[in-house]
């Protein structure tokens, strides 16, 4: 399947600047930053230590991270040959780059400053955040896709896609969208039959982050790594990859944490 699609849904009309391209990657941030708030407020319990007001007021703290975090990320850990060649290259958003780990280091420190000055519990406070986090880097992903970014591995599937960004040319695997169902639908799903139990503080946290540097790590299978920089060890594991398996070992120890904790507290 041969596909076009332009990664500038439409432009809009800048007094002394033109016509300014508004793309998809762009739009799916917007929607993706709307439906975590939207999630956030709509699971909150009245058993919270906490109100829609410091869910609302945390908008402004999250998104900050998110973007400072994920483009310090990227360019420290897929583009610093960018930074040498050209420092000013940092600040140059529009032109992409954002990384999910990056932005995940960046939201972990909006978390921390918030609760600081709100005296609210970190971890009672990620625990409800961790369930709105899914569909957002769901929506993300299908940013990436309709954008002909972070294309797939080579494949001869029927349902392989010719994108129109891939300068060779060849049917790949729609990676974008398997990362969109895994990281979005299935992880929230998850998430949220985990969050019907009686799920100790810390757990919930733990849960995503173990959760997904497991699909990461599995779909990042069907994702061609960074042309610049290829694979990181024995010409299988990628950047990606590499990242996501610390995610693993925090999320588990996290869970196993909780549990523990809250077993010593139900026998004192």
């Amino acid at each position: 399947m041969n596909l076009i699609i332009d990664p500038v849904a439409f432009y809009i009309p800048i007094p002394f600047v033109g016509w300014w391209p508004i793309y998809w990657y762009g739009i799916s941030w917007i929607l993706a930053i709307l439906v975590i708030h939207w999630i956030a407020k709509l699971t909150l319990s009245n058993k919270s230590n906490f109100s829609k007001d410091d869910v609302e007021n945390f908008l402004l703290y999250g998104v900050l991270g998110a973007v400072i975090g994920g483009r310090v990320g990227y360019m420290l850990l897929y583009g610093f040959d960018q930074i040498i060649e050209n420092p000013v290259s940092f600040l140059k958003v529009w032109e992409g780059g954002l990384s999910f780990h990056g932005g995940l280091i960046g939201v972990l420190f909006s978390f921390f400053i918030f609760c600081k000055r709100t005296n609210l519990s970190f971890f009672e406070f990620s625990d409800h955040i961790a369930l709105s986090f899914p569909l957002g880097l769901g929506i993300v992903r299908i940013g990436n896709f309709l954008g002909g970014e972070l294309l797939g591995r080579p494949t001869d599937l029927p349902w392989g896609i010719i994108f129109w960004s891939d300068p060779l040319q060849l049917s790949r695997h729609p990676s974008q969208i398997y990362q969109a169902f895994t990281e979005g639908p299935i992880l929230f799903f998850i998430m949220y039959l985990l969050s019907k139990k009686d799920m100790p503080k810390m757990a919930m946290s733990g849960s995503f982050l173990l959760l997904y540097g497991i699909f990461r790590i599995f779909t990042e299978q069907f994702r061609s790594p960074d042309s610049h920089i290829g694979f990181d060890l024995f010409d299988i594991i990628t950047r990606g990859q590499l990242l996501s398996m610390p995610m693993i070992l925090v999320g588990f120890t996290l869970i196993i944490l909780a549990f523990k904790k809250n077993k010593n507290a139900a026998v004192s």
